[in-house]
């Protein structure tokens, strides 16, 4: 029989009782609906995750310093003061070939004060003029501090939207001093709002500033520095014995420079950094880019062959891997379950196709009777359970798209549109024809023809 021939007489065969083909296909129609749906609320709450986490930065890598051990006790990751902007100077010449910037960060702490306001901030953070493309930062009011004020520790700063709330309501904070630490700021700009982070801490609580302004002005290890006039200070210096502390043969503090900046005096400052951001070209390129960093650095630090490094590096997107991953095992979980109904559809294609094998056994006979073959009748059995199937997949993922726009519409759960899970749902529905419709073709085939047309 020619397939055009075969089909119509399939269709002929369904539409003969409509009623007891919409049954039968109501099983799969809420199997390829459940599936559908899933999968559509699952893509879009992964988008949404996504979206959420990537202010964390997926194309991002952290340098640490290694740790240190002191009497039996591990320091941790950051334990070695081992980091110099230099680093970052380095991995941005040598490593163009996976990084777009890289900048020093360093960390302080302190209440914040103006006119006769105070404020505990969550974050005071510093870092170089490619910090804030860096984490991702946008700034909504004013600029951004330039290469120059880095250069030159300049005592300015941006404040998050939580600090301008607090400390300028109502009041444009651009060109109003700040005080941090007894050290008066100007605010240059205002980022715009991030929101909370994957942990719930709000990240617009922060003030962020040039990495040497911190260093040079609010931190510092103790000591004392006799200033020339010139600005410098001279060879008579004294510093204290933080300064040189080391334990098992490392050096807490590797380095020190001295004040440089005659209007604002301070003690000895060390020349390292907390961390080194270094922005990747993707987040696929973060093994490449750990691989390319790793001998610049053990150069700059002039460790030896052999010598283990002292630093370590994380890649931010594990992290949120394993975020998304979660949120892929609970779909996949949903998806199963959903599964179990299309094999209970399935089930009950096979049966309605027993029952008409039983019903058309006469007509099975006559065919064979007129020269149909055993292949000819399977054909078109089989074919009969696949077009019921793809009928219901069809309804299915119409009814699915459905449900899933109800959901985001009275729930506000965001969902995304997948051609994988139509394309899923139309292959399933296809496979179940074939899988629960063979057997049922395959006893019709077999019919004896004398038998068979002398059924009542």
């Amino acid at each position: 029989m020619k397939f055009t021939t075969l089909l119509l007489t399939c269709l002929r065969g369904l539409v003969r009782n409509p009623m007891r083909a919409a049954l039968t296909v109501l099983g799969i129609v809420i199997g390829i609906a459940a599936v559908v749906a899933i999968m559509e609320i699952g893509e879009g709450s992964k988008q949404q995750i996504a979206d959420k986490f990537s202010n964390l930065g997926a194309d991002v890598v952290n340098i640490f310093g290694a740790s240190v051990s002191t009497g039996g006790v591990n320091s941790g990751m950051g334990g070695r003061a081992s980091l110099f902007p230099s680093d970052a100077d380095a991995i941005m010449e040598e490593c163009r070939a996976t990084v777009v910037s890289a900048s020093p960060f360093v960390r302080a702490s302190g209440q914040v004060i103006v006119g006769n306001t105070n404020w505990s901030p969550n974050s005071i953070k510093g870092g170089n003029e490619h910090y804030l493309d860096i984490e991702g930062w946008e700034v909504e009011r004013g600029s951004a501090f330039s290469k120059k004020q880095v250069d030159e520790a300049a005592r300015v700063c941006l404040i998050g939207k939580t600090i301008a709330d607090k400390l300028y309501p109502g009041q444009d904070p651009i060109g109003q001093d700040i005080r941090i630490k007894d050290v008066a700021f100007s605010v240059i700009g205002v980022l715009a709002a991030k929101g909370a982070d994957g942990m719930g801490n709000d990240q617009d609580d922060c003030l962020i500033l040039p990495w040497t302004s911190i260093r040079m002005r609010l931190m510092g290890a103790s000591g004392t520095a006799t200033i020339s006039k010139g600005g410098a200070a001279n060879n008579t210096n004294k510093a204290s014995s933080t300064s040189t502390y080391s334990t098992s043969g490392v050096n807490f503090y590797p380095g020190c420079d001295l004040q440089p900046y005659s209007n604002s005096p301070h003690p000895l400052r060390t020349r390292t950094v907390d961390v080194i951001l270094v922005k990747i070209k993707s987040k696929e390129s973060a093994t490449p880019a750990m691989d390319e960093m790793t001998p610049v650095l053990r150069r700059q630090h002039k460790l030896e062959p052999g010598v283990l490094d002292d630093f370590e590096m994380r890649d931010r997107s594990q992290f949120i891997k394993m975020v998304t991953g979660t949120s892929e095992t609970m779909s996949k979980l949903l998806i199963a379950v959903a599964m179990i109904s299309l094999v209970v559809g399935g089930v009950g294609i096979m049966n309605i196709m027993m029952v008409s094998v039983t019903e058309r056994t006469r007509e099975i006979g006559l065919r064979m009777a007129v020269g149909a073959r055993p292949r000819d009748i399977m054909q078109q059995f089989l074919l009969e359970a696949v077009l019921l199937c793809l009928a219901g997949g069809i309804i299915g993922i119409i009814a699915g798209r459905i449900a899933s726009e109800l959901v985001s519409t009275h729930n506000g759960w965001p969902v995304a549109t997948s051609p994988a899970a139509m394309a899923l749902a139309v292959s399933v529905a296809a496979v179940i024809g074939i899988i629960f419709g063979w057997y049922p073709a395959f006893k019709a085939s077999r019919l004896d023809p004398i038998d068979a047309l002398h059924h009542e």
